[in-house]
């Protein structure tokens, strides 16, 4: 299905196969269309040690027909009556996104957002990001796939509410456009419980769409669960940032962790990461010491005197591990010693005629 990369760069980084875990903090609407709370969410994301702080746009007639714009707003009136008004005060000018990604720049750190229509996708082209993101809502938008597709820069692919085939189908839409994709599992549900995270389609994502990178886009409350991701192999992370769960909007509260958890995030991350390794069964330096006094050798049972042939019944297994291993009493049985051993003696390669 498409000629994927199995890492995608983004900034100065690779997401994928052998790579650190790459941790995007959403900020999304959390600033509540404040600029200042946007910078000094910003620079907490950095110290909490996100690789790539992202944003929202939308341009609110070309997102929301009118009956939806002009709905009460009932959640929260603080922002507006209708969902309209509520929607576009959390729209930041393009001259703010510009300040904000010189922040992120200067800190260190990637910024970019996800367009909800066309025109935010050229208004996004205008502040200048190098990646894009697709919102769950957005997977079926084919359309806009394939506009953002062209535009040839690295995507990130939501896939929460999405059906299989209509996975299936956003993928095959971008694959001859854009080679550079990541797929991050999701749950549309806010916030999501524990019985609906189903982590196990992390591995499902991975085997199916090998090697596009998967990663995690998480709406639990905690933390714990985006952990569990990635020890399944989730190679970017998503999670929403706020810098006070009691501030009015709809995320602070329902699905964000705040910028102290998301520091203790990325530390116990790292840890896993590190607790992870590599593939294969390893014997480490530091274990030898245990295995030679622990692991078992063949130890005469009696006193066996040169060139009496072993029999079963003159040997045991057991510890220090220095000598012969236990899996080599085939080949002693019916040996001869060259010399003398007491009872309780470790058998080692020299005790034996071979011959």
């Amino acid at each position: 299905m498409g000629n994927f990369k199995n890492k995608v760069k983004i900034g100065d980084r690779y997401v994928g196969e052998g790579e650190p875990t790459y941790f995007i903090a959403e900020i999304g609407n959390n600033h509540n269309g404040d600029y200042y709370l946007a910078k000094r969410t910003i620079e907490e994301a950095v110290k909490a040690g996100a690789d790539a702080v992202k944003f929202q746009k939308r341009f609110i007639d070309q997102t929301f027909a009118k009956e939806l714009r002009e709905k009460p707003q009932t959640k929260d009136q603080v922002l507006g009556k209708t969902y309209g008004e509520y929607r576009q005060a959390l729209e930041l000018s393009l001259d703010e996104f510009k300040k904000l990604k010189k922040v992120a720049q200067d800190l260190g750190t990637t910024f970019f957002a996800t367009p909800f229509d066309k025109k935010s996708v050229d208004f996004l082209e205008e502040v200048g990001v190098d990646v894009y993101k697709i919102a769950s809502f957005d997977a079926t938008n084919l359309p806009l796939l394939e506009y953002v597709a062209k535009k040839g820069k690295p995507m990130i692919l939501s896939t929460g509410m999405t059906s299989l085939e209509e996975l299936d189908e956003a993928v095959k839409t971008i694959a001859p456009l854009n080679n550079q994709l990541v797929i991050l599992h999701c749950v549309s549900v806010y916030p999501t419980t524990d019985e609906r995270l189903n982590l196990a389609t992390i591995p499902f994502l991975r085997e199916r769409y090998k090697p596009i990178p998967i990663g995690y886009s998480g709406h639990e409350r905690d933390y714990a669960p985006t952990l569990a991701a990635i020890a399944l192999g989730a190679k970017c992370v998503e999670r929403h940032i706020t810098l006070d769960k009691s501030l009015p909007g709809p995320d602070h509260a329902t699905v964000s962790i705040d910028h102290l958890e998301f520091k203790q995030m990325v530390d116990e991350a790292r840890r896993i990461e590190t607790a992870l390794g590599k593939p294969g069964k390893h014997l480490f330096e530091e274990e030898m010491k245990t295995r030679e006094k622990h692991s078992k050798s063949i130890v005469s049972k009696v006193k066996i005197s040169a060139g009496t042939p072993i029999t079963a019944d003159m040997v045991i297994c057991k510890s220090p591990g220095y000598g012969l291993k236990p899996r080599r009493l085939p080949e002693v049985i019916g040996k001869k010693l060259k010399k003398d051993v007491e009872e309780d003696t470790v058998l080692t390669e020299d005790h034996i005629l071979w011959a």
